[in-house]
Order: C-alpha cells, then sequence, then structure tokens
C-alpha cells in the first residue's frame, strides 16, 4: 500500500468544538502532495459567535464567512475530497472533535474516517522543545508556512508525515503509525460529548 492520506485542519470561531469556520485539506498520493483544498464556513446555528481570542489566531471574522457555505451544505465537498483516505490532523483529538461536534449540532451525518494524529507520531520520532506545529513542520523542512491558515496548517502536517515515513522507512499510514507506535483511531458517529475549549496554538 503506497502512502496515501488526506490532512486536515480546522479553524474555530469560539470555544466550541462545533464552531467550526474554516476547514483546509491536503491530499497525499504515494508520499506526494497532489491537492490541497480549503474554504471558510457558516459555523452551525448556536456556535456562530466569535469570540476575540479566536480572531486575533486566525483572522477570520463574521463578515468573513457570511456569504461561506454553512457546515450543512459544506460537508459533501469535504467528503468527497477526503474520499475514503485515513486522515491526519495535527493535534488530531481537536480537529476529529470538530468534525463529529459540527455534525451533531446540525444533524448531518459523517463518513466513519479512519485517523492518525501528527502530533503523537512527531512526540515519538523526533527530539523537539517544542511539538507545536511549526516547530515539528520546521523539523520535517517545512517552514515559513501561514500558521492559522487551515490550507497551509493541513499542508504543513502532510509534510510532517511525509517526512516521518521516511525516517522509519515506513511505506503507507498503518506502516508509519506501527512505527511510532500510535492508534489509527476510528471517528464513528456524532455522539453527545462536553465541549471543551478549542486548542487553538498547537
Amino acid at each position: 500500500m503506497p502512502l496515501d492520506f488526506t490532512a486536515i485542519d480546522f479553524e474555530t470561531a469560539n470555544s466550541s468544538n462545533a464552531s467550526a469556520c474554516a476547514v483546509g485539506m491536503a491530499r497525499v498520493r504515494d508520499g506526494r502532495v497532489v491537492a490541497t483544498a480549503g474554504w471558510l464556513i457558516q459555523p452551525p446555528p448556536g456556535h456562530d459567535r466569535f469570540f476575540e481570542i479566536n480572531v486575533r489566531i486566525h483572522g477570520i471574522e463574521p463578515e468573513h464567512v457570511a456569504d461561506a457555505k454553512t457546515w450543512s451544505e459544506q460537508l459533501g465537498d469535504l467528503t468527497d475530497f477526503a474520499g475514503s483516505d485515513v486522515l491526519v490532523a495535527h493535534n488530531a483529538g481537536f480537529d476529529m472533535t470538530v468534525l463529529r461536534r459540527a455534525c451533531e449540532a446540525t444533524g448531518d451525518v459523517h463518513p466513519p474516517f479512519e485517523y492518525v494524529c501528527s502530533l503523537q507520531v512527531a512526540r515519538k520520532l523526533y527530539d523537539l522543545e517544542s511539538y507545536r506545529l511549526p516547530s515539528v513542520a520546521a523539523a520535517a523542512g517545512f517552514i515559513d508556512f501561514a500558521h492559522h491558515d487551515a490550507t497551509a496548517d493541513a499542508l504543513a502536517c502532510a509534510h510532517i508525515m511525509i517526512h516521518a515515513a521516511e525516517l522509519v522507512g515506513a511505506k503507507d499510514v498503518a506502516g508509519l503509525a506501527a512505527a511510532a507506535s500510535v492508534r489509527v483511531s476510528r471517528l464513528e458517529g456524532a455522539v453527545p460529548v462536553t465541549d471543551q475549549p478549542a486548542l487553538l496554538f498547537v
């Protein structure tokens, strides 16, 4: 099996994990990035207030998403881009919870994606003072990207996984996860979970 996966990153409007306001994705085929995509999202009703701290971090304001697709309207685009790929995210627990909670808020159904956390991989395979996305990306040779731009962050995450696979000689995501002793997890159907503050600083 080749090193195929889709890296994904969400930005949120506030501390609710359902408040997705942007998504970025990077498709990897045979260890190379072959496509990227990203767009703004109107957060689900009830989760659409923009907190000042979030705006300071990613620069997205309410007027920027006024004409964007709603979560429900864009979900098909997201799932079409990802297809049946394993998803990868830096601090994947956060991004997968955003996907699950936004679907729960709107009554939508997402596929049961498998996913791997590049943050967990990095902690096992790199010796760094910081495992925030820019630090790990730099160690992987990917520098000077617009951190907290969702597409740029997804691309950085993709390059981390590609570099990590090269380090251990892994041919696919399962082999990389095994070499790093991390799990390939599965995002099950939407179930109620307690909102946790969005972890914005990875």
